[in-house]
């Protein structure tokens, strides 16, 4: 039974010989046969001046920069009257820098509008005018049907703040 076996699979293997390289030959051929073409010239190689570092009269990028004196700086801050309230306690979207929540649509609930928000973890959470969003205490002021547009308290020279007006756009 093995010599039967072993004298067919050699007979199927002597069929597998077939010398018919006609079609691998006439593509050789025609990709000989083709013209050629002129080899590009290498690019001109430019000359880079070297440039020479002087650090004299320099800063030091590896000490503190010198701060001003933090008298001038609370006079200013005073002066403007804007700064966050720190005390008051964080909402759940202020966990999250703005440009990774993203307006999904709008609910109309007792004539009021809602704004659908979507955070970066995937939890879509209902906003309305008056809550905070964003890592810079930013404040909804207004909800229309493509956009929500807060305000944020953003930090401006060292001890003062600034307000920002910014805006996330429905995207879904």
């Amino acid at each position: 039974m093995a010599v039967v076996t072993c004298v067919v699979f050699i007979a199927l293997l002597t069929g597998c010989g077939n010398d018919d390289f006609a079609d691998l030959n006439r593509y050789i051929a025609e990709v000989k046969a083709r013209p050629k073409e002129a080899i590009k010239p290498l690019p001109e190689i430019k000359v880079i001046e070297p440039f020479i570092f002087k650090p004299e009269g320099l800063r030091d990028p590896f000490k503190p920069l010198e701060q001003p004196e933090q008298a001038d700086s609370v006079d200013v801050s005073k002066a403007s009257g804007i700064k966050p309230d720190t005390a008051r306690r964080k909402e759940e979207l202020e966990m999250f820098p703005l440009d990774v929540l993203k307006m999904v649509g709008t609910v109309d609930m007792k004539s009021s509008l809602w704004g659908l928000v979507k955070a970066s973890d995937g939890t879509i959470y209902r906003v309305k005018v008056g809550n905070y969003m964003g890592k810079n205490y930013g404040k909804i002021i207004r909800i229309v049907s493509d956009k929500i547009e807060l305000i944020e308290i953003v930090p401006d020279k060292p001890g003062t703040w600034r307000e920002q007006p910014a805006s996330i756009a429905l995207t879904e």
